[in-house]
């Protein structure tokens, strides 16, 4: 499936210079949502996953159907404030300014198997955000799964040694007229 072909580019959003890849209408699409979901999931499953941990908010819509599909469980990361109990969290750059995610304390058990997954791999900083979560509760990183990647912004140097896999690859940005 061309999953390029369902992915929407919004010029200058959520800041002027910014290219943002909607990915609203790939989740509309059953067919399309049901491909992406497949498709991460049978990479995933030889690394035994047993957590997915998606970022807030567009994290969380095939980090479900993924943990689903492998039988594994979700875990939220979220911004500050929004988890109930007590938090650790992780500050990170983004390509247009700096934000901070939290996980519950104990979300993450001391040799569990995590699979990150995000919709978008930009510089890294979102990702290598969980990675630390994961990491600082005893977790172990499998694996880090997008439905895009901006090759050109380095994200994936960022996350080595972790294996990555992106299902639509970008190797520079077109903004539309």
């Amino acid at each position: 499936m061309d999953l390029d072909a369902v992915v929407g580019r919004i010029p200058d959003h959520p800041t002027p210079g910014i290219l943002f890849y909607d990915l609203m209408p790939l989740f509309a699409n059953a067919a399309a949502l049901d491909f992406a979901i497949d498709a991460i999931a049978d990479w995933a499953r030889p690394r035994a996953v047993d957590v997915v941990i998606g970022a807030e908010s567009r994290g969380f819509i095939l980090g479900g159907g993924i943990a689903h599909a492998l039988g594994a469980g979700f875990v939220a990361a979220r911004k500050p404030g929004k988890l109930p109990g007590q938090t650790i969290g992780h500050d990170y750059a983004l390509e247009y300014g700096t934000d901070r995610l939290e996980i519950q304390v104990g979300a993450i058990r001391p040799g569990q198997r995590v699979l990150i997954h995000d919709d978008l791999l930009a510089t890294g900083g979102t990702s290598l955000a969980k990675v630390a979560l994961v990491e600082s509760q005893g977790g172990i990183v499998v694996g880090s799964a997008f439905v895009i990647e901006l090759n050109f912004l380095g994200g994936r140097q960022i996350l080595a040694p972790h294996e990555v896999l992106s299902l639509v690859q970008y190797s520079h940005e077109d903004v539309p007229s």
